[in-house]
């Protein structure tokens, strides 16, 4: 995969390209990540890209020609443009697995006010949010679609099985994890991860991603179709939840 940064700050993203996976993933050439700062395609003498907005009102904004230069520079027939920004669709883990199959993401990050709207009308694919609240750029934002998108790229991660089982993958919250002490504090480990019989293992694990996901995110569950298994693991979690109340 390849992914095309458009910012006005490409320091950001220095000590990002050496972090953990996204260095792996650069490294075993599964991921090129470059940054172009969109200044370079100021024609302003002194590299402005900005300018008052028409019709009043506090701050700046992004003006669309170095944008349109700066896309122009390298968008393909394969490219997806994606402007960071809080009116956009909200990142979920279904948006990131889809990002997962593109081949080249064209990420711009906005700042000040925001960009012309003409940019956002004529030159964007997709507007992508991060959550419903306000950032001072788009920088924060591309970091974390980066980061939820590059780890789902075949080789990236030690074993598939590393991002299968995480929260939000399937629709449903993570299971419980415990590591080393077995007693901590008078709070022990569930003796079932400690029987090595996977089967019950791996119903304990459903078990528990079924109470967390009821427990802390009920939403999730309303958008899922279970197995029957699963939906009788439902029906045993708020059973049992309704009799310790």
């Amino acid at each position: 995969m390849k992914i095309d940064v458009l910012t006005l700050f490409p320091e950001l993203f220095d000590v990002f390209r050496r972090w953990s996976i996204i260095s792996r993933a650069i490294e075993q050439d599964i991921l090129s990540l470059n940054t172009i700062n969109i200044r370079d395609f100021s024609h302003d003498k002194h590299k402005r890209v900005d300018d008052y907005p028409f019709g009043g009102g506090p701050g700046m904004v992004m003006r669309p020609e170095p944008i349109d230069r700066a896309i122009s520079s390298i968008r393909t027939e394969d490219s997806v443009v994606i402007y960071l920004s809080p009116q956009g669709r909200t990142h979920d883990q279904q948006l990131a697995n889809a990002l997962s199959e593109k081949e080249h993401l064209i990420l711009l990050c906005g700042h000040y006010e925001g960009v012309d709207s003409r940019v956002v009308d004529n030159l964007v694919d997709m507007e992508v949010s991060i959550g419903d609240y306000v950032l001072t750029g788009g920088e924060i934002p591309a970091l974390v679609l980066i980061e939820s998108v590059i780890r789902l790229l075949p080789g990236t991660l030690a074993s598939e099985e590393s991002y299968i089982d995480e929260s939000h993958y399937d629709g449903i919250l993570e299971h419980n994890q415990y590591t080393r002490p077995r007693s901590f504090k008078g709070f022990n480990v569930p003796e079932v991860l400690l029987s090595g019989d996977h089967g019950r293992i791996a119903k304990w694990r459903k078990y528990s991603a079924l109470k967390n996901t009821y427990i802390k995110r009920p939403d999730l569950l309303e958008g899922i179709d279970l197995a029957e298994e699963e939906a009788d693991m439902l029906s045993r979690i708020m059973r049992e939840l309704e009799k310790e109340e």
